[in-house]
């Protein structure tokens, strides 16, 4: 599988289920908004964050992108991505869309996850 590392660094965003979607999320190469009857999650750079937010924060997270569009009917696409990184207890945060899947994966660790999926036989491009 050809792999990406986008360029920016992300940060995972927590709000109340009931919040507004805020005006800077929806900036950047790659954000993912969900909400569910518990929380707004939000996906983005971490440069569009204002230092003023007062939400739940986790960040430092650089994302890894599946290259190419997906077919619904491939199996075991994330636990290819997945199963390499958990022997090597790299902790993941993954996300799919209708086209590809991104596994976003702590800064400090992406060296270690790049090597341990490029011995897994994935390639970087």
């Amino acid at each position: 599988m050809n792999l990406t590392i986008l360029d920016a660094t992300f940060a995972v965003v927590k709000l109340p289920p009931s919040a507004e979607v805020p005006s800077w999320a929806d900036q950047g190469e790659f954000v993912s908004i969900s909400r569910t009857n518990e929380e707004l999650s939000i996906v983005c750079s971490s440069s569009v964050i204002p230092d003023n937010t007062q939400a739940e924060l986790e960040q430092d997270w650089k994302c890894i992108k599946v290259e190419g569009v997906l077919d619904f009917g491939l199996t075991g696409i994330l636990a290819s991505l997945a199963n390499p990184l958990a022997e090597k207890e790299i902790s993941i945060f993954a996300i799919s869309t209708f086209n590809t899947d991104y596994l976003l994966v702590k800064l400090h660790s992406i060296d270690k996850a790049r090597a341990a999926l490029e011995q897994a036989g994935h390639t970087f491009i």
